[in-house]
């Protein structure tokens, strides 16, 4: 079985967001899935979404991770 990592979406209240911005396909490398997140977070930010959890084959490593820039 080959890996799948996956980015799932959140609002600011934790409800789970889909949408054009929101790749849902899987990425072969958690470093592939973590190099477009880094190109793409502020987009996602500006379609809404507060905070993303990378996946692994379903399950979670790591996440929720705020996309705010505020510190």
């Amino acid at each position: 079985m080959s890996d799948a990592w996956t980015w799932t979406y959140a609002d600011r209240d934790g409800g789970e967001l889909r949408g054009t911005a929101m790749v849902t396909s899987a990425f072969p490398t958690q470093s592939d899935a973590e190099s477009w997140l880094g190109q793409s977070w502020r987009e996602l930010a500006d379609a809404g979404v507060a905070s993303v959890t990378l996946l692994e084959n379903g399950e979670v490593v790591y996440g929720p991770m705020s996309l705010s820039d505020e510190l």
